[in-house]
């Protein structure tokens, strides 16, 4: 069981988070390198020996994050991939096991409400799909945690460079970067983790090709190596009531092909709309408790972290990773576990 940290600018002190019964290490990533560039490994074994220092493990990578450059397929790609296979490499020498990343354009979430109030008096992310279909992004995409990431004529800028990309281009684009990789990764021993879309839906006309179990069979098929495998987040992809994701554990943890299990519980209804809940199963839409035991039945040994939480009991922080909900569902998953095994010994007397 992990627990992702943002490092030394994150509310949540790493002292606390050794204080979770059942946290074994930090998710986290090198956050002062500019994106595309090789991490170097003086700011690696910093961040690992900080994480350390409170008899916590950093095995895990969330995210290395993939130029637009690489998913547009500009000419820039070949170097940036390169730099990308060194950053694969510097982690490797630090002890990293595993690396997070995904191929969402221009952004890797997309949320309508951070601070979005619930019956009980707790705040959580919420989607409202009717508003994002309003948006025209000629206009300027005006939502909450955007503001930062892009200036409007940069992001209007990019924008317009996708519309030329569709789903087969942005396909062909992930193969290329996957083939560049995957060798690097397989020699330094590393284990690629692919994130899936957030929303796993098309937005502002950019298009998603993680979204359903169809997508995550093509991305396995590029090439069958360890080192080609997934971060199932149960939230992203349950935000499609259509999406089974009992179903995608049992078929790619026992495949040996998860890598990294978020796991979120989140209320959708049929138009799409949706916002993040307790981990609870009868909080949410998802069964967490049949999710787990796909992943106990499955065998599955990889690295869990509790995923988004609510804001709760007053605290404030970074939107959807405070300290109280992610520790209650930390240790919600892991008694879950706790049952499972116990029910296991029992069965083999």
């Amino acid at each position: 069981m992990t627990f992702r940290w943002y490092g030394a600018s994150d509310p949540v002190p790493l002292a606390h988070i050794r204080q979770i019964p059942g946290i074994d290490g930090i998710v986290s990533a090198v956050y002062d390198v500019p994106v595309g560039e090789v991490w170097p490994l003086d700011n690696i074994r910093a961040l690992k020996a900080l994480i350390e220092s409170h008899d916590l493990k950093f095995e895990v990578a969330e995210s290395v994050p993939v130029h637009e450059d690489i998913k547009l397929g500009r000419p820039t790609r070949d170097r940036l991939i390169g730099n990308f296979a060194q950053t694969l490499r510097n982690l490797s020498q630090c002890g990293l096991k595993v690396v997070c990343y995904n191929f969402m354009p221009v952004f890797d979430w997309t949320r309508t409400a951070l601070e979005l109030k619930l019956d009980d008096g707790s705040t959580t992310l919420g989607f409202d799909a009717d508003l994002v279909n309003r948006i025209d992004p000629e206009q300027g995409i005006n939502l909450p945690g955007w503001d930062t990431s892009y200036k409007p004529e940069d992001l209007k800028a990019l924008l317009a460079e996708y519309r030329g990309v569709g789903e087969d281009e942005l396909w062909a684009n992930l193969l290329y970067f996957l083939k560049g990789v995957i060798p690097a990764a397989e020699e330094a021993g590393i284990k690629l983790a692919l994130h899936p879309d957030d929303p796993p839906r098309p937005i502002f006309g950019l298009p998603r090709i993680v979204k359903n179990v169809r997508d995550l069979r093509r991305v396995l098929a590029v090439s069958d190596t360890p080192a080609n495998g997934l971060t199932l987040c149960s939230g992203s992809l349950g935000a499609d009531l259509d999406n089974d994701i009992v179903s995608m554990v049992r078929e790619f943890a026992g495949q040996g092909r998860i890598h990294f299990a978020h796991i979120r519980n989140l209320k959708v209804d049929e138009k799409g709309n949706f916002h993040e809940t307790a981990h609870k199963s009868d909080c949410g839409s998802l069964d967490i408790g049949a999710i787990v035991a796909a992943y106990h039945t499955a065998g599955y040994d990889g690295y869990f972290r509790s995923d988004h939480g609510r804001m709760i009991w007053g605290e404030t922080g970074k939107p959807g990773y405070g300290l109280y909900d992610r520790a209650l569902g930390a240790v919600y998953i892991n008694g879950l576990w706790e049952g499972l095994d116990n029910a296991r010994r029992e069965a083999e007397r």
